[in-house]
Order: structure tokens, then sequence, then C-alpha cells
């Protein structure tokens, strides 16, 4: 999980995005320097919290991976301000090293492949269109919950009426630098580990 903190160009506010929402249908609670941000049907869609160099040690800015420690940093906060909401989230990696299984035609689009992708603790199937994606490759794989260097984020989906859960991805959809022109996924080779969170 990803939260963002840019104090030069937003100022020194923590964001932790958690759901989509209308901007147009949002309601906001004060709790001192925290902003709770909720739909109109009182869905929790994230938090702000401001002067937050104050309150925690943050090294980093831009997107920041969500640690134990910064999560138990907010944790406490949260309860001084007495905000009892919920902050269990999962903190595993969202980018890992798969390895593709298997990899079927789609029988209902000529383009897309049906692939099960091992990522260490589980074995996904997601739906790719890259033309080079091949069983037997180790790709980097954007897991349900991930948000990408665009913004976008990765759910459950279904593609032509088959299940999709995740993303196999390309260098260029990683952000990565000198990434190639030409469409395609990112085959890594054999040192890296299945399983393991993709450094990027």
């Amino acid at each position: 999980m990803d939260v963002f903190y840019n104090p030069n160009g937003v100022g020194d506010v923590l964001i932790i995005p958690l759901e989509e929402g209308n901007r147009y249908e949002i309601k906001h609670e004060n709790y001192g320097d925290i902003t709770k941000i909720t739909s109109h049907d009182g869905k929790v869609l994230g938090y702000n919290i401001f002067q937050a160099s104050k309150h925690f040690n943050l090294r980093e800015t831009g997107q920041i991976t969500l640690t134990e420690e910064l999560l138990n940093q907010i944790k406490n906060f949260f309860n001084e301000k007495d905000l009892n909401d919920s902050l269990d989230f999962d903190l595993s990696p969202k980018f890992v090293i798969g390895y593709v299984t298997s990899k079927e035609p789609h029988e209902n689009a000529d383009k897309l492949n049906v692939c099960k992708v091992d990522v260490g603790d589980a074995t996904l199937q997601i739906v790719c269109g890259a033309p080079n994606v091949d069983r037997d490759q180790k790709v980097v794989v954007a897991k349900v919950g991930a948000t990408m260097p665009s913004g976008l984020k990765i759910k459950p989906t279904e593609l032509r009426g088959v299940p999709s859960n995740g993303m196999i991805c390309s260098q260029k959809e990683l952000g990565l630098p000198d990434a190639p022109h030409e469409k395609g996924i990112y085959i890594l080779d054999d040192s890296y580990t299945v399983g393991e969170a993709f450094p990027f």
C-alpha cells in the first residue's frame, strides 16, 4: 500500500488514499490535524494528515510504501485524536516477481491470453494482451491493490467474460527509465526469485 507526501508541491500533508470517489459527493470530518474523507454513503475514501513532519518521521517524499513502522506511528496518532477507525491495511508487497506457469488463448478474444502466474503465496489468473507473454517466464506482477505509477489502481476485473486478478507489467507501465517503445511485458532473467517484491 502506498501513501503520498510531497511537501514542495502540496504542502506538509501525508495523503492516505483508500478508495476512489466522486469528488463532488464527499464529506470531510476533522480530528485536529487529521481530515477524514468519506463518501455520501459513509465509505472511508482516505485521510489527509496535516503538519505531517511534526507527527511522523518521514524520510522519503513522493509515493511512499507504507511500512509497519509508519503505520504504527499513524495508529498512535489516531488514538491520540480519539479516531478509532480500523487501520489494519494489507502491507504485503503489491509489485512482485511472478512465474508464468501456463498460457491459454482467450476463448472470446484473439489477442488476449489467459495466464496462470505463480507469485509465491498464490497462483493468480491474469488475462494478458502482450504479444510476447509465454509460459516459463519470470515477470513483474502488479497484484490487486497496487497503484501503478500512472495512478491506475489494480482491481479484480473480467476481460471478455474471464476473471483477471492482477496485471503482468511492461517496463513502460512500471515507469522504468529507458523503457523500450515496442509493446510487451518485461521479461526478467533467472536471478529474480518468485514471490519477492520487485524494487523500482
